[in-house]
């Protein structure tokens, strides 16, 4: 067991998984992350390197995964806002790499040193196009370490940029944790044919096609224009249909193995509260609370944001009477519960941008409103 802050668990986890290459450029409440890497990384052989700015950083990473390191960077919501074009380009080239957006209040630099959860929307919808995305919510400090291993198996596994998107108090709070003594690493597919018979965008035989690195002989092109199995641009409209769609496809596939909730006394719950990062903590402290009262009350922590857990919602919205989705914003992922529970349930929201994190008080009072007969919110 360790006393360990939640960046500093972002680090372990990476350094854990293979990371080897970060690229970053210094931001609150990120830069813990940066500080340790430019220590450790070195110490196992990897990389680092002060970029001039986000957008170089990302440019960077992209460059090292290429290359066939695991790589990652990490920042906040203005630096994740510079990032938005060359996070497209890897999304096209499937590219796969990490990114930590620690999110802060905004708009613009808005409240560098408290949480915020303004950047959901940002994390699925930033780049332009249509693409998937697979973004990860820690609600712990266990969890930054914990789901850093996951996303960059999950980039690996793949071939795409993955998001860990923790808020600021999880990144700087401080918890005693228990590190697995072993966990789980993933690498990329390599390729099984020789260097003139390899395509890196061949998804004949499974959508996730393997990566070469540079250097290795394989020889291809790499290019943010939509492509043909070599990689070479075109606009043959069978062949952009191919590229875009598959980007889409290969997470369908897979997308139970994606995404993770963890659910807590949904079986009889009435009233089910919905939440990510730290308002996870509040939430679950909220129904267990509200279960000591007698109420039937149930949780969801969202590990998983995107892709989003429309059958789950479905199924809780069948049976309960209301589902409370506590954001620190005006109303982000609210929006896709209603859009899963189409009128068949309450969907509440509860919205704070103060700068201050929401109380299991709020949410216990909901619940309370919520659980007596006829009540609403």
């Amino acid at each position: 067991m360790v006393l360990m802050q939640g960046n500093e668990a972002i680090t372990r986890g990476a350094l854990d998984a293979g990371v080897r290459f970060f690229a970053g450029y210094p931001i609150t409440p990120s830069t813990e992350i940066a500080e340790i890497m430019s220590v450790e990384l070195p110490k196992v052989g990897g990389k680092f390197l002060q970029m001039e700015d986000e957008i170089g950083s990302l440019a960077a990473v992209i460059g090292a995964s290429l290359t066939g390191l695991k790589a990652m960077t990490a920042t906040s919501g203005p630096g994740f806002s510079l990032m938005q074009e060359n996070l497209g380009y890897a999304y096209m080239t499937e590219v796969p790499c990490l990114v930590v957006n620690v999110m802060r209040g905004g708009p613009s630099t808005g409240l560098p040193t408290h949480p915020s959860q303004g950047d959901v929307m940002q994390a699925r919808w930033g780049t332009h196009g249509d693409h998937p995305a697979i973004v990860l919510a820690p609600s712990s400090v266990l969890d930054c370490y914990v789901l850093t291993v996951r996303a960059i198996n999950l980039a690996e596994r793949f071939r795409t940029p993955v998001i860990l998107l923790p808020d600021e108090v999880v990144a700087h709070m401080r918890e005693d944790v228990t590190l697995p003594e072993k966990v789980d690493v993933v690498d990329r597919e390599a390729p099984h044919v020789p260097p003139e018979w390899y395509y890196p965008y061949d998804d004949s035989t499974t959508d996730v096609a393997p990566l070469a690195p540079f250097g290795t002989g394989f020889r291809f092109h790499v290019t943010g224009l939509t492509h043909d199995r070599a990689g070479f641009a075109t606009t043959v409209p069978a062949e952009v249909d191919r590229a875009v769609r598959n980007l889409k496809r290969k997470m369908d596939r897979f997308r139970l193995e994606i995404i993770q909730v963890e659910r807590v006394h949904l079986a009889d719950a009435e009233v089910v509260v919905a939440a990510y990062g730290i308002c996870a903590r509040s939430a679950e402290a909220a129904v267990m609370q509200a279960r000591a009262q007698g109420y039937r009350a149930g949780f969801v922590n969202m590990k998983t944001i995107w892709p989003f857990c429309f059958k789950l919602v479905e199924r809780v919205a069948e049976s309960a009477k209301a589902i409370i989705v506590p954001e620190m914003n005006l109303g982000q992922l609210v929006r896709e519960f209603d859009r899963a529970v189409c009128g068949r349930t309450q969907v509440v929201p509860i919205s704070r941008v103060d700068g201050e994190a929401i109380t299991p008080r709020q949410i216990l009072d909901v619940i309370a409103e919520l659980a007596r007969p006829g009540g609403t919110a």
